[in-house]
């Protein structure tokens, strides 16, 4: 008897075609791939900005194989995650789905609606967005106690990197499935669109990183700048909602004409080219878990010198260099244009190791999931999980290694 077919949905993101960040870019590359094993996917998608870019067309309903159901968001950063959520869960819980793909624990205060209509439900958790700086002491309250409730209400709880799993079973007792994102191979996307930049293969760094200070593009501009490095450095990423941090960062950057700041870049192809031409990536995430930028500049077989915390080190391993402070980052620039031949063999072992980071291994366990979800297998919701070691965790400084 050939498998079950399922049908699964996907929600909590801004949705698909991907443009905009990691979790977007996991729905798209493993709800197209279930798609393309025969199940019925249907993906939650946000109408903002990034979506709407042409106002006069209309939303898709259809991508990769995936149905898409676009509904709107408030436009407040607190509420906009979540008041989507809360229209896709209602449309989700008439709908009929044997298994929820949950993507961000910020959404956990919905899971009792999934729960009421009997769909079993896996929640993502992301990383530790309750130390998010750009949350005040309320948003802070709110991420923690829906990290918990996350542990309480689903039925299983997924993690993309082993130190955001360690973090779970330290935190709750509670087991995750350890599913981390795919890298894609972008060693022969060529160089010819780099022109339109006027840049050149292996003539600049890059920043590809949304404006947040856990991202630290800060650090990396202001090391940047007391360096004597010759190369530019190109920034790529905007924050629709941090303008100070914004406005740091430009200031930083002010008179230095090695450094260019070009916003969003969302032709895909153009993106693509930039991190495989790179001499060097410069990579600031420290909250997240496996970041997807991160293994999209390894897919390129390019250097990267990354944040020192322990998801980085778990992606790049010996082959990657790292930093904390902007003398680092002066440091890892001059370090990199002073050994140009050293950058490529950095590259090489990076995009060696970016192989063991496969998407179809990752729509594997996703299918897997789904399955053991319907069969009613996992280990179910915890109820009276309970933070073992909330002060111990609360008073760790911003960036530290969570394991």
């Amino acid at each position: 008897m050939p498998p079950k077919t399922l049908h699964v949905a996907m929600v909590g993101t801004r949705g698909v075609p991907a443009r905009y960040g990691g979790f977007e870019t996991a729905v798209e590359e493993i709800g197209s791939r279930l798609a393309a094993r025969g199940h019925r996917v249907r993906t939650y998608c946000r109408r903002g900005p990034v979506a709407e870019r042409d106002t006069a067309a209309p939303p898709l309903e259809r991508h990769l194989g995936m149905e898409l159901v676009t509904l709107p968001a408030m436009r407040r950063r607190s509420l906009e995650t979540l008041s989507h959520t809360a229209l896709s869960v209602a449309h989700l819980a008439t709908q009929r789905t044997d298994v929820a793909f949950v993507f961000n624990a910020a959404n956990a205060p919905l899971l009792p609606v999934l729960r009421t209509a009997r769909i079993p439900v896996a929640t993502h958790v992301d990383g530790l967005e309750w130390r998010r700086a750009k949350w005040g002491p309320g948003g802070q309250r709110y991420y923690r106690a829906a990290e918990t409730a996350a542990v309480r209400l689903s039925d299983a709880l997924i993690a993309d990197a082993q130190g955001i799993a360690d973090y779970y079973r330290d935190e709750y007792d509670a087991d995750s499935h350890l599913i981390t994102y795919g890298a894609p191979d972008l060693t022969g996307v060529g160089h010819e669109r780099l022109a339109e930049l006027g840049l050149v293969p292996d003539g600049y760094h890059l920043v590809v990183a949304r404006f947040e200070p856990e991202n630290h593009v800060d650090v990396i501009v202001e090391g940047y700048v007391a360096s004597d490095a010759v190369r530019p450095l190109v920034v790529v990423g905007s924050a629709p909602y941090a303008h100070e941090y914004t406005e740091r960062i430009s200031a930083l950057a002010a008179g230095d004409r090695r450094v260019r700041l070009l916003g969003g870049v969302w032709d895909q192809e153009l993106l693509d080219q930039l991190y495989a031409g790179a001499l060097t990536y410069l990579h600031g995430h420290s909250v997240g878990g496996t970041n997807p930028s991160l293994l999209r500049a390894i897919g390129g077989g390019t250097a990267t010198a990354a944040y020192d915390v322990a998801f980085n080190r778990e992606v790049l391993g010996d082959a990657g260099r790292y930093f904390r402070t902007p003398a680092d980052v002066d440091a890892r620039v001059t370090e990199a244009e002073d050994d140009v031949a050293g950058c490529a063999d950095r590259g090489k072992a990076l995009a060696e190791r970016a192989t063991t980071y496969d998407w179809d291994i990752v729509t594997d366990g996703y299918e897997q999931l789904a399955r053991d979800l319907a069969a009613r297998t996992t280990t179910g919701p915890r109820p009276f999980a309970r933070r073992r070691h909330a002060e111990r965790w609360a008073q760790r400084p911003e960036g530290a290694d969570v394991r």
